[in-house]
């Protein structure tokens, strides 16, 4: 069982406060990826996000895991849990106090900000949550049935301007954060990912299972 663990964590509200979701993907080496997301009643933006990082670390630590580097696009939340803003909001109090104490039960966590860009399968969850698709962890996903003749798109569809946006700005934020942080933030094959996620999204490629 591998102990290290790669989590992306998103929260968000559509109204904030309105209808809210959290949205959890952790990965490990050599293991499928485990992916939670669901909804939480009317919340705000930041309830959301926190509770994401709760609901991450308990999943963590059922499964094992004693080392997590951690990403959330919400910087309050990062540098209200590295101690560099003091939590005010009585609506996190209890939930940041919850999140520390899941915190002491790990080896190391370490919890870094990340451009949105880069959080796009979280983000994508939190919103297929919202829209009544929630994700139970560990269970199998199967895919949208569709004919297989129209399981990849004609060719035009990888010129199409936004797949081809979100993939240079998924890149340029890469670039731009291996810069700023080195080559472990994020990893290669996190990036892989991210462009994956945008091409699946956009109707342009689909990866193999």
């Amino acid at each position: 069982m591998s102990t290290e663990a790669t989590i992306y964590i998103d929260g968000g509200s559509r109204g904030n406060p309105g209808p809210a979701s959290y949205a959890v993907v952790l990965t490990r080496e050599g293991l499928p990826p485990l992916e939670e997301a669901n909804t939480l009643g009317k919340a705000t933006n930041n309830v959301a996000e926190y509770t994401a990082l709760v609901r991450a670390l308990e999943l963590a630590n059922a499964n094992g895991v004693t080392h997590i580097q951690l990403f959330s696009d919400s910087e309050l939340l990062v540098k209200q849990m590295n101690g560099q803003y003091k939590v005010k909001n009585a609506d996190l109090q209890d939930l940041y106090r919850e999140a520390c104490e899941l915190r002491r039960k790990f080896q190391k966590v370490t919890l870094q900000h990340v451009r949105r860009e880069l959080n796009k399968r979280a983000d994508f969850l939190c919103n297929e949550a919202l829209d009544g698709r929630p994700r139970v962890a560990g269970e199998e996903i199967a895919e949208i049935s569709a004919p297989k003749a129209n399981r990849v798109q004609p060719a035009k569809a990888v010129g199409d301007d936004k797949v081809r946006d979100d993939a240079v700005d998924c890149l340029r934020a890469a670039a731009q954060s291996w810069a700023d942080h080195g080559i472990r933030n994020p990893s290669a094959e996190q990036v892989w990912e991210q462009l994956w996620s945008i091409l699946e999204e956009g109707g342009v490629l689909r990866k193999k299972k």
